[in-house]
């Protein structure tokens, strides 16, 4: 159990997750120019939940079996979700990448705030408000080239739609610290476990997951029949697509289980700093391994966001012994006592 309680283990495995995660959907959503992202989040989302049913008929594993009280409660988070990837891929389809990122780090000042306004958690102290400075400063470094050209929607977009696209960035950052406020919150609300967050999150989103792609991604679907089937000019590829989805969706059962380990271990602000910070990684193994241009803004950027994150982790170390440095007893060098210990009032009373 004691591992199992450990935030560095926790966050460990939630970056390494996440980072599976990211290489498979890319190879998804991006190689194979597959625009039905809601799709896949519901294969995912099947194929979790699947898996958790099938661990505990086998004894691997212990969890909540479905009963419509808990269901009830949990299904905003799961429409928090939804949401959250509903908004922040509409405000892609106009905003420029950098400054969307830009924002999404933002958000993480957003969820702070609302962790010590409405969840009584840890305050921000100084070093942890300039960690979240210099998270957003290398965003703002890594796409200043954009930036500072004011090239703030994205290529081919109409400039008239610039405020739809800040309308989307908007309710994506509110339905982004609602969702990992909210999740934390009724964790404990509820008295989930890990796998049963698991399971109820994704059996949740399944249905709003089908739902919104049968709504959202017809032209989608039209596209890769023509593209993969009939005609299919890429035929060949749909057995290596089909492999990359599957393989997505069972990375999918450890970023939800590392994810809801984490929250429960850490705070909501740490969930989305490391989620902000475990995109390092995937920039340098880009710009190493796979031909991604490393330009000195971008170089620079990973070194000042490694900074913040270095930053952040020391301002909590600092704020965690701070805390039980509070709780510890009275020193026996306080005034009122003498060198024996006793009250030197008592003594002049004897």
């Amino acid at each position: 159990m004691a591992k199992t309680e450990s935030p560095a283990v926790a966050i460990l495995a939630y970056c390494a997750a996440s980072i599976l995660m990211t290489v498979f959907n890319k190879v998804v959503l991006s190689t194979y120019n597959f625009n039905m992202p809601f799709l896949v989040l519901a294969s995912q989302s099947i194929c979790t939940t699947a898996m958790v049913v099938a661990f505990g008929k086998f004894n691997l594993i212990t969890y909540r079996k479905y009963n419509t009280y808990d269901a009830k409660r949990w299904f905003p988070i799961s429409l928090a979700l939804v949401l959250m990837i509903y908004t922040g891929a509409n405000a892609l389809k106009f905003m420029a990448i950098p400054v969307f990122t830009v924002f999404k780090n933002l958000t993480i000042i957003l969820i702070a705030y609302g962790e010590v306004l409405f969840f009584k958690g840890s305050p921000v102290t100084p070093l942890i408000l300039a960690s979240f400075v210099l998270l957003v400063l290398s965003s703002v470094v890594s796409g200043w080239a954009d930036i500072s050209a004011g090239a703030v929607m994205k290529k081919g977009a109409d400039e008239a739609s610039i405020g739809v696209a800040y309308f989307w960035m908007f309710l994506n950052c509110i339905t982004t610290a609602f969702f990992s406020l909210s999740l934390r919150a009724k964790i404990k609300d509820v008295g989930f476990k890990d796998f049963d967050t698991v399971f109820f999150n994704n059996l949740l989103s399944i249905p709003v997951l089908l739902v919104s792609s049968l709504l959202f991604e017809t032209r989608g679907f039209a596209e890769s029949y023509v593209r993969f089937v009939n005609p299919g000019e890429e035929s060949d590829s749909l057995w290596l697509l089909v492999m990359a989805i599957a393989v997505s969706s069972v990375s999918a059962f450890a970023i939800s289980y590392a994810s809801s380990w984490c929250v429960r271990v850490t705070s909501s602000t740490t969930f989305s700093m490391v989620g902000a910070l475990n995109k390092l990684p995937i920039s340098v193994s880009g710009m190493v391994f796979f031909g991604d241009p490393a330009s000195f803004g971008s170089v620079t950027g990973v070194i000042v966001a490694f900074a913040g994150g270095i930053l952040y982790s020391y301002a909590k170390s600092k704020q965690a012994m701070a805390g039980k440095a509070g709780m510890l007893p009275v020193p026996v060098t306080d005034p009122s006592l003498n060198k024996h210990g006793l009250d030197k009032d008592a003594n002049q009373l004897q």
